[in-house]
């Protein structure tokens, strides 16, 4: 746990550091993840409690849509 809550810190400073804007969220039990927005990507980096990260980037085509599309995403992902 002490090794996350420096990795946690350590990463923290780093983000302000470059004076990139970030949420961070909990998803599962045991971690701490961070959402950060970029220029035509998102990151979703995770520290969990056993010392492992998990890193996941969602990079955009640069396409943008307009409000028709929410029809197809709630179509698509509704339950």
């Amino acid at each position: 746990m002490a090794e996350m809550k420096n990795d946690v810190a350590e990463f923290t400073a780093r983000l302000e550091g470059a004076a990139i804007s970030y949420r961070v969220d909990n998803v599962r039990p045991g971690s701490t993840m961070f959402c950060i927005a970029v220029p035509g990507e998102r990151w979703e980096v995770e520290f969990l409690e056993d010392g492992t990260s998990d890193i996941e980037i969602f990079r955009s085509d640069g396409t943008i849509l307009g409000k028709e599309a929410l029809d197809v995403l709630f179509s698509k992902f509704a339950g």
